[in-house]
């Protein structure tokens, strides 16, 4: 860690029990304008009022008014089921005086800025890649409409990601220059790193997850993140972490003959398999585990569910790769929620998401700190 990021990252931050975070009877509408929304998943729990494994999480006091992806085929599936429309223009073109609400009492900006140039299973070009630059436009965006608090997400491979926008190697980490960006720009940040097993989902997903509150209205100390409710052996909190064949088990006989959308022959891509050889997608998950992170890359290279169709499980004969419903359970996406696009765009989508069982979290630990201030 360097020196710089200290500053932002408090190992013992101010945490709290989301699920025991009280909404006040008729709260007030908290009003939030979404920015890289995807198809929704931070959204989602933001929202809240959807089901997961049979547990039920409550309605949260955030109406979403704006949102915005230049993702087409994501943008589809945010309208077909959240019934909102969603601006699809590339953010940097978007005049914030014309294309986005007048209504400036705005609460919460939240924002999944692109992570590709971050993350270790990419090029790892940083901030010299236009995309890692795209953070600047929601700082735009947050000046203009001076909201509480923001929330900004991106993957752990942030945090030593260390090329420059001159494509420069340097001793501070992209994560260290945008809170700093974050901080000129009249916002106390600080970042966490939350895994989403911790939180009910059965998924090894490490994400950053910043927050920033109003410099007039409180600093770091006032600033709450959702406490782990689930740990890996249960000790801990009192309930283990959801493995893999709890979130998938009951669908691995039910390809075409369930109602649940998304869990057709259609739906699991026909990529094969290469016995040999190590590449990306040619290994199945395990089933006493959560499952590792879904990957917007991996496209048709999903990997195989921890089944097969024959008695040798090594032999790939026997293996399928895992349906967009079965990669939609792993991030914690109800089975209400129908991925309306081919496959393979169902599957970057999903894997492009915040889980929404970790999003709705993050929302009552930032309701409890707005509800503070």
């Amino acid at each position: 860690m360097s020196t710089l990021s200290k500053t932002y990252y408090i190992k013992d931050v101010n945490m709290i029990n989301a699920e025991k975070v009280k909404i006040k009877p008729n709260a007030k509408k908290l009003k939030v304008i979404s920015l890289f929304s995807g198809c929704g998943g931070m959204d989602l729990g933001f929202r809240g009022n959807f089901d997961f494994l049979d547990k039920h999480f409550d309605s949260n006091p955030f109406n979403i008014i704006f949102a915005n992806d230049i993702f087409k085929q994501a943008a589809d599936m945010y309208e077909d089921n959240f019934d909102m429309e969603v601006n699809r223009q590339d953010i940097n073109d978007i005049n914030v005086n014309k294309d986005m609400p007048q209504d400036k009492d705005v609460d919460v900006i939240l924002g999944g800025f692109p992570c590709q140039t971050f993350s270790y299973a990419g090029k790892r070009k940083g901030l010299s890649d236009p995309r890692g630059q795209l953070y600047l436009q929601m700082i735009r965006i947050i000046d203009h409409y001076k909201p509480k608090m923001f929330v900004a997400e991106n993957v752990d491979g942030i945090r030593n990601s260390r090329k420059d926008r001159d494509g420069q190697n340097v001793n501070v980490s992209a994560l260290d220059t945008i809170l700093k960006d974050f901080d000129s720009h009249g916002y106390n940040v600080q970042y966490h790193v939350l895994l989403a097993a911790d939180y009910g989902v059965p998924q090894m997903r490490r994400r950053v997850i910043i927050m920033g509150i109003r410099k007039d209205l409180g600093d770091i100390s006032d600033e709450y993140y959702p406490l782990p409710t689930y740990d890996e052996t249960g000790k801990i909190t009192g309930q283990k972490w959801l493995t893999a064949k709890d979130g998938i088990d009951d669908l691995w006989n039910k390809v075409n003959k369930t109602t649940i959308p998304n869990h057709t022959s259609r739906d699991i891509s026909k990529a094969k398999f290469y016995p040999g050889r190590k590449m990306q997608g040619n290994n199945r998950i395990l089933s006493n585990r959560p499952s590792p992170t879904i990957r917007a890359e991996h496209h048709g290279n999903i990997e195989a569910h921890y089944r097969t169709k024959l008695d040798d499980p090594n032999d790939m004969n026997g293996w399928r790769r895992l349906s967009v419903r079965e990669c939609a359970r792993l991030q914690s996406f109800p089975d209400t929620y129908n991925f309306t696009a081919s496959a393979s765009s169902a599957y970057k989508a999903i894997g492009n998401a915040v889980p929404p069982v970790l999003a709705w979290n993050i929302a009552r630990s930032v309701y409890y700190t707005l509800n503070k201030l």
